[in-house]
Parts: structure tokens; C-alpha cells; sequence
């Protein structure tokens, strides 16, 4: 293993690209702690504790910003904007014609719709940095701490060149992660979005492991040490697991040559959605947190209903939250999915190119058989990351603070996601070079 790593730095183009990205990497986290100009730092420092204990939409940010969010850091929204515009555009490609278009122009309308992706990053990094600038300056209010976590004035000298500032800072660092992910997919190696979110995830995991240690002694350490390296392992068994339809393509004569002939197959992931349906899910089970907030609060049936959503929609150990949240993310699994891969069109592309799957005639008789097939390797996938959502956060409850419980399982699937893809980039790299990779 340390040979085929000493590999890496033989060649100097394969190098270079991990030495920047490692780079990258570093400028990011030095970002993750650098404050942003109008806040009190004295007293983000002095409430930090409570706002990282809390629960709802702002863990989540704060997992995808690697810790920023609770320094208020220049990049403290993280890549979570550029995330959710990605999103909104695959959702909106399905029902737009253009967008649809775009997409089956190859390279060319790729472009296009990641230049409107950036355009739609920026605007809602500025509604969330608008959003958070009223937030962090609204004291101590909002129903169980959900509107201000720090439970303090973060503004003090509030004024109207204040907030531009701040919301043009927040903006700012949206725009430099995003431009700083797509240098590190150009000259770096491996994605450099995903590698941004690893970064953010896996910061964390220490912290999360002290918590343990600190709140329940070493031998619960290493009982949650060795539940998560199970879980690791059962994480890339899940990944690494496909479902190979075999493709056998006709002969044909051009001219004076026969091409075709030879057999392939299509490769269909047991988890073709990643960690895609635990975000939206998470995001979809927020609403509620934000309609109860809006509720009068002096109305005796507001408060029934605003004690009902805290006790069951926000705390994950409730029975109630895990029935939802395992149901959603099941249910936008199999939604992702259908985005992603489309049948129909998979089926009419083989036609097009003369392959076909034996057994099956071309046309719709395949395209019925890769739906029945992607149908029945979905759900044991979105079993599988339902219970990664919940089984381990069910499992360090009693030890770590209820906003970092419901990210427990979430932050191994991403860090094992993104770096076995890494490594893939890496070994692929080293094997072209006629170097031993990593993975066999």
C-alpha cells in the first residue's frame, strides 16, 4: 500500500495534480475560519457551543460548510448553494423542452447549463445570505432556538451598509468555492465539488469522536470505532455493487470492413441515487419546522402545534422523525433514480447503435426490461441509505448533541462515496502509466 502510494509522486503530472488539489483543499479550510466583517467574533466564539448542539436546516448547512456556518466564516454557506441549483436543474430539465435540448447537445449545451447552474448558485446564495444576516441579528428569538441558534445579537453595529457587506461576503465565498471546485475538477483530480463536501464532513468526524469519548468514556469510543469502520465497509459493498445488463451489438458491413460483434453491458448501481434523496429528504422535513415558526405564538392551538413539530419532526431520536425521514428518502431514491437514468431513452439509444439485450427485442420490450430491472435494484438501495441515516445516529444518540445525531451516518456515506471515486481517478491515472494502482 505505501509503495503503490509512493507511486503517486513518481509521476510528475499525476503529482502535481494531487499536490493541487491538496492545495485547494487548504485554502478552503483556511476560508472555514476566516470572519466575516460586521460581526461580533467575540460573541459567535462565546455561543458557538449552543449553535453547534442545534438541530433542523441549520446542522445541515452547517455539515456542507465543514464548521463555517457556526464561525460565520467568509465561506460559511459552503457548497450548499451550488448544490441545490444542480439539483433544481436536473428536476427542471424533465419539464423544461429547452433545458431537455440542451442536454442532448453533448459538450456544447453541457456548457450552457452549467453556466446557468452558476447563475442560479449566486442567487440563492444571496437569498440565504440575506436570510442569515436577519437571522444572526434577530437575538435570542424564534420557537426553540430554530431561528437563531447562537441565541444572541451577532450584529451589533446594524445598518443598511452592514448587511450589503455581509450578504456580498457570504455571496463572495459561495462564488470562490464554486470556482475553486471547478479548478480542482480541471487541474486537480478527482470532482472537484465532491471533494469540497468531503473536506467539510470529514473535518467534523473528530470532533464528533471527542464528543464521544468526552461524554461516555474510551470503551464506548471504541464501540462506536468499530460500528462505523462495519458500517464503512458495508458502505462500499453497497457502493461498488451493480447490476451488469448484457448488451451484444449486431454486424454490420461498411464498405469493406464487418464492425460489431461484441458483447458489453450496462452497468446499473445498486445505489444509482447516492446521497441525493438524504438531502432532499432533509430539506423537505424542514417546512414544517418553518411553518410552525411563522404560526402566532399566543394562540394556545400554535403552541400545541409548534410542541408537536419540535418534539416530532425536529428530534431525530422520535419515532415519528424516523418513520418520515426513512419513507422520504425511500420515495426520492426511486425519484432521483427515474431522473438519472431514463429507460426509454436508454432503450432507443441501443436501437439507435444496434446493440440489444439478449432476449429482449429492441424497442419497448428492453426498455420495460431495464424498468423492471432498475425498479428492483432501487429498493434495497434506498434501504440501505435509509438505514444509514438512521440506524447509526440512533446508535450515538445518547452520546453526541441532537444537531450533529442525524448527520452521524450521513458523513460516512459521503466521505466513503467521494473518496472511492478519488481513488478510482487515481488508479485509472497510475494504470495508464503502467503502475500498480489500489484497487483490484
Amino acid at each position: 500500500m505505501l509503495g503503490n502510494m509512493a507511486n503517486i509522486f513518481k509521476v510528475p503530472d499525476l503529482r502535481n495534480k494531487v499536490l493541487f488539489t491538496l492545495g485547494m483543499l487548504a485554502v478552503y479550510r483556511f476560508g472555514a475560519f476566516v470572519p466575516t466583517p460586521g460581526i461580533d467574533y467575540q460573541a459567535v466564539q462565546a455561543a458557538r457551543d449552543a449553535a453547534e448542539t442545534s438541530g433542523g436546516v441549520f446542522a445541515f448547512l452547517s455539515l456542507f460548510s465543514g464548521g463555517a456556518l457556526t464561525q460565520l466564516a467568509v465561506f460559511a454557506l459552503g457548497i450548499m448553494p451550488y448544490i441545490t441549483a444542480s439539483i433544481i436543474m436536473q428536476i427542471m430539465a424533465v419539464v423544461i423542452p429547452k433545458l431537455e435540448q440542451w442536454q442532448n447537445q453533448g459538450a456544447v449545451g453541457q456548457r450552457k447549463i452549467t453556466q446557468w447552474t452558476r447563475y442560479l448558485t449566486i442567487a440563492i446564495a444571496v437569498l440565504q445570505s440575506t436570510g442569515l444576516v436577519f437571522v444572526f441579528h434577530s437575538g435570542g428569538g424564534g420557537f426553540g432556538a430554530v431561528v437563531n441558534p447562537f441565541g444572541a445579537d451577532l450584529i451589533p453595529n446594524w445598518s443598511v451598509p452592514t448587511v450589503l457587506m455581509m450578504v456580498l461576503t457570504f455571496t463572495t465565498g459561495t462564488a470562490i468555492l464554486m470556482w475553486m471546485g471547478e479548478l480542482i475538477t480541471q487541474r486537480g483530480i478527482g470532482n472537484g465539488m465532491s471533494l469540497l463536501i468531503f473536506a467539510s464532513v470529514v473535518a467534523a468526524l473528530p470532533a464528533q469522536f471527542g464528543q464521544v469519548r468526552a461524554n461516555a468514556g474510551d470503551f464506548a469510543l471504541i464501540i462506536t470505532l468499530a460500528g462505523f469502520s462495519l458500517l464503512l465497509v458495508a458502505i462500499v459493498f453497497i457502493e461498488q455493487g451493480q447490476r451488469r445488463i448484457p448488451v451484444q451489438f449486431a454486424k454490420r458491413v461498411v464498405g469493406r470492413r464487418m464492425y460489431g460483434g461484441q458483447s458489453t453491458y450496462i452497468p446499473l448501481k445498486v445505489n444509482q441515487a447516492g446521497i441525493i434523496p438524504i438531502i432532499f429528504a432533509s430539506s423537505v422535513l424542514y417546512l414544517p419546522q418553518l411553518i410552525a415558526l411563522i404560526l402566532p405564538s399566543e394562540q394556545s392551538w400554535a403552541q400545541s402545534v409548534q410542541s408537536w413539530v419540535d418534539n416530532n419532526l425536529v428530534n431525530p431520536s422520535s419515532p415519528v422523525y424516523m418513520l418520515v425521514f426513512g419513507l422520504m428518502i425511500i420515495a426520492f431514491a426511486y425519484f432521483y433514480t427515474a431522473i438519472t437514468f431514463d429507460p426509454a431513452k436508454q432503450a432507443d439509444t441501443l436501437r439507435k447503435q444496434g446493440g440489444f439485450i439478449p432476449g429482449y427485442r429492441p424497442g419497448p420490450p428492453t426498455e420495460r426490461y431495464l424498468a423492471k430491472v432498475l425498479s428492483r435494484i432501487t429498493l434495497p438501495g434506498a434501504l440501505f441509505i435509509a438505514s444509514v441515516a438512521l440506524v447509526p445516529s440512533i446508535a450515538v444518540s445518547q452520546y453526541l448533541p441532537e444537531g450533529q445525531v442525524m448527520f452521524a451516518g450521513t458523513s460516512i456515506l459521503i466521505a466513503v462515496g467521494v473518496a472511492l471515486e478519488t481513488m478510482k481517478q487515481i488508479d485509472s491515472q497510475l494504470m495508464m502509466r503502467n503502475y500498480e494502482g489500489f484497487l483490484k
